[in-house]
């Protein structure tokens, strides 16, 4: 199956997340904490890629990268490869500038918009986003002011305001890209946001109708607005069918010593006239191995759990025993076992000759192939000592 690569967009959107939440009273930069379930930014994070297809940069507070990726991780399904994180600054200005550093050199338009708006809905993105391809330079969504208002002066009132010609202003704030840099890079004072500092630098800010939801999150009363209006975050699957169940490799190993009572039992066979190996069954490093092995795959612990010296009634008892129940508990996990290597190191006994036999031995107790292999290390360390038996596996297991 081939895919169609998406074409590079004309838009990038810089969501500014490094605020520090002072006024909001939480022991987490603003766009961390949760309105329910999940945070701040993931909320704004639903709405910027449910948006018109564009870039998006996260201007996240230093030492909260991670998190900002994990968001983007959890919202943004099939656009995860053109969305990034940078570190903001001390300033809202300077944590913008950042966030335009990281914009692609062939973006046209960037909107700004303010992660403490967390309900913001798509519908806002594409009204600044269609004004400017339009042809306006700056745009800006409002709300009319419905409040009666009020100058004061030392608690007195002096004049009404008409609210005729007032709008509250919101994010996300849309710009011709070049005239959002130039209007930066010429900046001396900061300005409360950036359609003010383009307004300062000589150009016109035009206005889309906004949205009642998209009201910027600053107190703990602005917090409880928005839990009682946020709508569940539905998992993204980014368009794909959920992935059928992985296969699980677990890994294992065993080491017996000689000296055991009565004869050598290793890799389910008995081995007349070797010495035996010292164990609280019958020292079977091999058979032990495979058991490890096969557990940890299907994350069932080890085999201590299920046959530690706590169970008596392994004491002695052969690989038959061992690798029958370990197939039980498996299949009752839900897996069945796929395969297992297991590598033998020692100088003695010798396998090749039986090898064969060994596989087909420990391949019907555990139903499923085994394959063997011996090395004797060439005389190095403790098997090749000739003090013990050491034993390596790897096993495959596959949800049912």
């Amino acid at each position: 199956m081939t895919t169609t690569a998406l074409p590079r967009p004309r838009t990038a959107i810089v969501v500014v997340a490094a605020g520090s939440g002072t006024r909001l009273g939480a022991d987490r930069p603003k766009a961390f904490v949760g309105i329910d379930e999940h945070t701040v930014l993931r909320h704004a994070l639903r709405g910027v890629f449910a948006a018109p297809y564009a870039q998006v940069v996260v201007v996240a507070p230093a030492g909260h990268v991670g998190d900002a990726l994990t968001e983007i991780g959890e919202t943004a399904g099939d656009r995860r490869d053109i969305a990034s994180v940078v570190v903001g600054g001390r300033s809202r200005q300077q944590s913008v500038a950042a966030g335009l550093s990281a914009v692609w050199p062939d973006v046209e338009f960037v909107l700004v918009h303010d992660a403490a708006r967390a309900l913001t809905p798509p519908e806002v993105f594409s009204r600044v986003i269609a004004a400017l391809e339009d042809g306006r330079d700056a745009v800006l969504p409002v709300l009319p002011v419905v409040d009666t208002l009020k100058r004061v002066a030392a608690d007195a009132v002096v004049e009404a305001v008409d609210r005729a010609s007032l709008a509250a202003a919101q994010t996300p704030q849309g710009f011709r890209r070049d005239i959002l840099q130039a209007a930066y890079a010429a900046a001396s004072a900061d300005h409360t946001d950036d359609a003010a500092l383009v307004q300062a630098a000589g150009h016109a800010v035009w206005t889309v109708a906004g949205d009642e939801r998209s009201f910027k999150i600053t107190t703990a009363a602005d917090l409880d607005r928005a839990r009682a209006l946020v709508d569940p975050i539905e998992p993204v699957t980014a368009g794909l069918a959920p992935l059928p169940p992985l296969p699980r490799v677990g890994v294992g190993t065993d080491v017996h010593a000689f000296g055991g009572d009565g004869e050598l039992w290793l890799a389910g066979l008995s081995w007349p006239g070797e010495p035996a190996l010292h164990g609280h069954s019958d020292g079977d490093a091999v058979a032990h191995a495979i058991v490890d092995a096969v557990l940890a795959a299907a994350g069932l612990g080890d085999i201590g759990t299920h046959f530690g010296t706590d169970h008596p009634e392994y004491a002695g008892a052969h690989a038959d025993a061992f690798l029958r129940r370990t197939a039980a508990l498996v299949a009752a996990a839900g897996y069945r076992i796929g395969n297992v290597s297991v590598q033998v190191q020692a100088n003695r006994p010798r396998f090749a000759a039986r090898r064969a036999e060994a596989e087909s031995v420990l391949s019907a107790s555990l139903g499923a192939p085994v394959a063997v292999s011996a090395t004797t290390t060439d005389g190095l360390g403790f098997t090749g000592a000739g003090e013990g038996v050491a034993a390596f596996a790897v096993a495959l297991v596959v949800p049912r």
